[in-house]
C-alpha cells in the first residue's frame, strides 16, 4: 500500500510545502549562481531515465561554468566547479530544485538516483531493475557512500532498495542523508569532482 499509493501522496504534498518554504532560499541561490557562473545560468537541465526507463528532465542548480578549451571542448569538470558551485554541491543544495520534479510525479523524494541515459544500454538486468521504482533526490546508495563508491556497489544498494521499499526505510534515508549533508561526506570519488563515468555492468 505504501509504495503504490501511500508514498506518491507523501511526495507530493512534502514537495509542494518545500517549495513554499523554501522558494526565498531558491531565489537568492539562483541569484548567486547566475554571477558566478559567468553567464552559464542557475540551472541545470538534463534527460534521465525515470521509472521504467521514461524519460524526463532533471533540474538542478548549476554548479559549473560553460568554459572551454581553445578547440571549443568543455574543460574538465573539476576546472569548470566554481568555489560557490563547490559549497552548493557539497552541502546539496544543488538537488533542491528537484523539489519540482518530485512535485511533478518526475521523481520520489527516496530511491535510485537518476542517472544518464546513456547508460540504459549498460546495465545488467539485475542491474536495470532500478528503474521499478520512481528515481530519488536521495537513496539508499546515497546513504552508504553516494559518490565515492564503486558502480558496482551502488547499483547492488539501488536493487535492494527497490525490493524492500518501505515508510520505515525511507525515513531511515531522509535521517541518515540529513546527517551526511551537515558532515558532508561522500560528495566526490577521489580524484575526481563527481564520479568517473558509468562504462558498463561487469
Amino acid at each position: 500500500m505504501y509504495k503504490h499509493f501511500f508514498k506518491r501522496f507523501l511526495d507530493f504534498w512534502i514537495s509542494l510545502t518545500a517549495l513554499v518554504c523554501i522558494s526565498p532560499i531558491l531565489l537568492i541561490v539562483a541569484t548567486w549562481l547566475h554571477f558566478a557562473n559567468k553567464g552559464a545560468g542557475a540551472f541545470f537541465f538534463q534527460e534521465r531515465p525515470g521509472k521504467d526507463g521514461k524519460i524526463f528532465k532533471v533540474i538542478k542548480f548549476k554548479t559549473m561554468t560553460d568554459e572551454r578549451d581553445a578547440e571549443g571542448s568543455l574543460l574538465p569538470d573539476e576546472q569548470r566547479l566554481t568555489k560557490v558551485g563547490k559549497f552548493v554541491r557539497s552541502t546539496s543544495i544543488d538537488e533542491l530544485p528537484q523539489l519540482f520534479n518530485v512535485f511533478k510525479g518526475d521523481m520520489s523524494l527516496i530511491g535510485p538516483r537518476p542517472l544518464l541515459v546513456q547508460y540504459l544500454s549498460l546495465y545488467s538486468p539485475e542491474q536495470a531493475r532500478r528503474h521499478e521504482v520512481r528515481p530519488g533526490i536521495s537513496g539508499w546508495a546515497q546513504c552508504h557512500g553516494r559518490n565515492a563508491i564503486s558502480w558496482t556497489e551502488k547499483f547492488k544498494l539501488d536493487v535492494w532498495y527497490v525490493d524492500h521499499v518501505s515508510l520505515w526505510i525511507d525515513l531511515k534515508i531522509i535521517f541518515i542523508t540529513i546527517k551526511k549533508v551537515f558532515i558532508r561526506e561522500g560528495i566526490s570519488e577521489e580524484g575526481h569532482a563527481t564520479m568517473e563515468p558509468f562504462n558498463g555492468h561487469n
